[in-house]
């Protein structure tokens, strides 16, 4: 028995997303580990997944691969705008590192945000907050990049008044020559940035849920807050906001270029990234799985080995 044949009358009825195909996700997450790079008919020519050994190492490849995208900006005298994530957050620190050792500034790159938590309203966190967003980019990278770092007029953060705004800015600087990066982790129920799959089912066709650029005071999926009560709120679920302002695919869509990471890994063969992480790969484009459409776009995908499973039970 597993969840395909006991779902019926169960508390998971209704649970998962309603337009999720649990029997094609399971066929996904079928696959041997060792096939998991193989290439897609549905994957852009130029993404690729880069499967990394350990933390460390994902560390430093995803740094460096942000780091370089900067200094070839740079070095081609372009504007760059970069969709920021916070989670993953390891690969800043290496980022900033790469820039400094190379003697690169970031005054020319434009940072965006892509969420930060709410309410309902959209009423966003204190920015010195500890569970703040803006805090966590200001200490991992803005900061820590001391004078040659992304001027403030250019850091741009996902509250209510501002994230209307990045749609024309960005579309912008991309009209004066500049390259549009996205920087991504992919959530449990597969949601790029806070874009959740349940936001599908409001939408008539594929093209206007591609149209999208945020949404002010989104409503989150109980498994979204359960991961960020384990990977970022040390279990206390009472803390997690049940709201957030987030970009949509009609600007993470846009990417000239993406860095994904998927490092969800807790340890003692525990994970909760892996059937995500093959989703991804694997389901095909669909509105109801965001992070679906990201193997479509140029650029890399680096995630931990261990991710690719086996997917198998595991009794310890």
């Amino acid at each position: 028995m597993n969840l395909l044949t006991t779902l019926a009358g169960s508390m998971m009825e209704g649970f998962l997303p309603s337009g999720w195909d649990l029997a094609k996700i399971d066929a996904c997450c079928s696959h041997p580990a060792e096939s998991v790079t193989e290439r897609q008919a549905f994957w852009n020519d130029r993404f690729e997944p880069i499967p990394c050994k350990s933390v460390d190492d994902f560390d430093v490849m995803m740094g460096h691969e942000i780091a370089k995208k900067i200094r070839d900006a740079r070095s081609q005298g372009r504007e760059l705008a970069m969709i920021l994530p916070v989670g993953p957050m390891g690969m800043y620190r290496w980022a900033v590192y790469f820039l400094k050792e190379w003697g690169v500034s970031a005054d020319h790159v434009h940072g965006f945000n892509m969420d930060e938590w709410s309410d309902a309203s959209g009423n966003t966190l204190p920015a010195d907050d500890p569970g703040a967003f803006t805090n966590a980019m200001e200490a991992a990278f803005y900061g820590p990049l001391g004078s040659a770092s992304v001027p403030k007029e250019h850091r741009w953060f996902a509250t209510s008044d501002r994230l209307p705004e990045y749609g024309e800015r960005i579309a912008d600087l991309k009209k004066g020559g500049a390259e549009l990066v996205v920087i991504f982790g992919i959530g449990r129920v597969c949601h790029i940035a806070f874009w959740e799959p349940h936001f599908a089912c409001e939408y008539p066709d594929v093209e206007t849920w591609k149209a999208q650029t945020h949404r002010i005071g989104a409503r989150l999926h109980p498994l979204t807050i359960e991961q960020n009560a384990l990977t970022s709120f040390k279990s206390r679920t009472t803390l997690v906001p049940a709201f957030a302002n987030t970009i949509g695919p009609g600007l993470f869509l846009q990417a000239d270029h993406i860095i994904g990471g998927c490092d969800g890994i807790l340890g003692r063969g525990m994970q909760w990234q892996g059937m995500s992480l093959w989703m991804t790969l694997r389901y095909g484009p669909d509105p109801w799985i965001p992070s679906s459409f990201m193997p479509t776009l140029p650029g890399r995908l680096f995630f931990l080995q261990e991710l690719a499973g086996p997917l198998e039970p595991e009794m310890n």
